[in-house]
Formats: C-alpha cells, structure tokens, sequence
C-alpha cells in the first residue's frame, strides 16, 4: 500500500482543507459518496480521471483496516 501521503492530502488552501486524492482537487468523500450511489471505480476513475486507481485502491484499504480494526469502539466514540 501506498504511504498515506500519497494518497491522500488535506491543505487549506485547496478546498478549505477538505481530504482530497494528492495532486488532485477531489475530495476523498467522493468516492464514497459515488460507491453508495452504486457507480463503480471505473466510473469513478472515468469522471475523476487526476485520481488514479492506486489511489482509490489505498483509500478503500485504509477505510477497511480502520473499520475492522480492534479499536472500532474509539472511532464511535470519536464520531458521537
């Protein structure tokens, strides 16, 4: 997998901060806002072509490890 740098950036001068895809201006919530719409990574990739596929690849592996870890309970804590 990628370093997250790589993969994902967040500055305040693109987007007010917003996590983006690096060396793009699209957000990462994007994508998951397309995967919940039923669109595919290749749709995705296809609309957003300045991300690449690692990158989307990374990102779902990153969501994966975070929201099957041992620590699920502290993400809740955090999002309540």
């Amino acid at each position: 997998m990628e370093s997250l740098k790589n993969i994902i950036s967040a500055n305040t001068d693109v987007l007010g901060g917003l996590p983006v895809f690096t060396g793009t201006r699209v957000p990462v919530e994007t994508l998951f806002f397309h995967i919940e719409k039923g669109i595919t990574i290749d749709e995705f990739l296809e609309d957003f072509p300045s991300v690449s596929k690692i990158q989307v690849v990374s990102v779902l592996e990153v969501a994966n490890k975070l929201l099957t870890s041992g620590h699920i309970d502290k993400i809740y804590e955090i999002a309540s």
